[in-house]
């Protein structure tokens, strides 16, 4: 009886029906059917050598870098230390250029101050002889509300919205209407009309008035005391006109001296941002849009436009971010993986992260797992085969001492690599008696 169950055993053996498993072996040379295989025990020198070879992660989306809004601190309590490092913040933001203003020349508006002046002298003589200047009565007139300015014995003389040209022909009138000699001089004195708001990381703020010589970016940014921002590279130049933002990042303004010379108009609103806060910003420009508008309609209609444009940038960031996270879902997106076989908790794939380059540990503790009662821990392959598929290299890390696991922090998987774990010896014998185990005793029956 006893021989005819060797006998069996042998036989069955012989005939392939026993148990096969798949292990990782050295071939020399590598053949039509199969590449060559070089173990390699890993090791930190080893580990270290094979990460050298060139491999970049792949990244998210930009719209993935935008740094949210900070709250007030008013309106939160304190918030622990960004878990985010300041390196993967973006190095830049869109930028986006008011379109070009037509020069034209300076129109005068309320509250603009005028200065009249007119000779006293009162012989043709006094005014050949230079002492004209010396003896001139100069006097300032402001521009009411309804446009006019009042000069005495010759009433009001509309000059709102002309030019300083066309304020003199209508006060030239005036005065021969009036019968006075038209003998005079205009200037403007008080440019008060026509302003742009300047704020944010500069070193005043201030209200620059529009002159008769035009207001350019730069000329406003010095009169503010210029930018006192601290870090350049998250700083940006933000320009509000109109119910529309443009914006200018600080390090393309610095490296492009034509952005210097953007001419500005009025209730022009400039907001210098270090924190790519556009909550920060749109409460300055909210306020600002308070300050110019005259009616509460307009007030309504500009703050209106400010809030849409706002809510479309928002919107379209958030339509941005889910679009890509649902064909992410889907598996529509390139992706790199990593392999899993052998005594792995589940066999399957290991998807490779964004922006940052995983190691064996990740894969082995993050998702495959080592079933130690099956698993071979002296055994464990991280398979790498070349760009042409003739050479496979079998790093080997034998982690029956736990502190050879530290190698597996160092070295770097690549796309397509391939992480098995070989079977113990005892359980490839058990998995061979069970499936030998019922033709055995069929056979001792018969």
């Amino acid at each position: 009886m006893r021989f005819s169950w060797m006998l069996t055993f042998v036989v069955l053996s012989g005939c392939g029906s026993a148990y096969i498993s798949p292990s990782v072996q050295e071939v020399s040379e590598a053949s039509a059917s199969s590449p060559s295989v070089d173990v390699v025990p890993l090791t930190v020198a080893v580990a270290t050598q094979a990460n050298r070879s060139a491999y970049t992660p792949r990244h998210l989306p930009k719209i993935f870098a935008q740094v949210t809004p900070i709250p007030s601190a008013r309106q939160s309590p304190a918030l622990p230390d960004p878990v985010v490092n300041a390196a993967t913040r973006p190095s830049a933001v869109e930028t986006r250029i008011p379109p070009k203003q037509a020069t034209t020349p300076y129109r005068i508006g309320v509250a603009d101050v005028l200065l009249l002046a007119t000779p006293t002298a009162t012989s043709t003589v006094e005014q050949l002889s230079g002492l004209l200047a010396a003896q001139n009565k100069r006097q300032g007139y402001t521009v009411q509300d309804d446009g006019a300015i009042a000069i005495p014995d010759v009433g009001r003389v509309q000059v709102a919205d002309l030019t300083l040209d066309e304020a003199e022909a209508e006060i030239f009138q005036a005065l021969v209407k009036n019968q006075i000699t038209p003998s005079f001089s205009l200037e403007i004195a008080e440019f008060n009309s026509q302003r742009v708001a300047i704020g944010g990381a500069v070193a005043k703020p201030i209200l620059a008035p529009i002159s008769l010589k035009p207001l350019l970016l730069g000329e406003a940014l010095q009169l503010a005391g210029g930018i006192t921002a601290a870090d350049q590279d998250f700083t940006t130049i933000r320009l509000y006109r109109g119910g529309k933002i443009y914006q200018i990042p600080l390090t393309k303004y610095l490296s492009d001296s034509t952005l210097h010379s953007i001419r500005l108009t009025d209730q022009d609103s400039i907001y210098v941002d270090i924190s790519f806060d556009l909550v920060r910003a749109q409460a300055f420009f909210s306020e600002q849009i308070q300050l110019v508008s005259l009616t509460a309609a307009a007030r309504s209609q500009a703050m209106a436009k400010l809030q849409a444009e706002f809510t479309i940038q928002s919107k379209r960031a958030d339509e941005l971010r889910a679009g890509f996270q649902s064909r992410e879902a889907l598996d529509a997106i390139a992706r790199d993986y990593v392999y899993l076989a052998g005594e792995v908790a589940t066999q399957g794939r290991f998807t490779l992260p964004f922006e940052r380059k995983a190691m064996l540990a990740d894969a082995l503790f993050s998702q495959a797992g080592i079933t130690t009662r099956e698993g071979n821990v002296s055994q464990i392959y991280l398979l790498r085969g070349n760009h042409e598929g003739t050479k496979v290299t079998a790093y080997q890390l034998d982690a029956r001492n736990m502190a050879n696991m530290v190698v597996a922090t160092r070295m770097e998987l690549r796309p397509g690599d391939i992480l098995f774990v070989a079977e113990q010896p005892v359980t490839k014998w058990n998995r061979t008696i069970s499936q030998i185990g019922p033709s055995i005793i069929a056979a001792a029956v018969n």
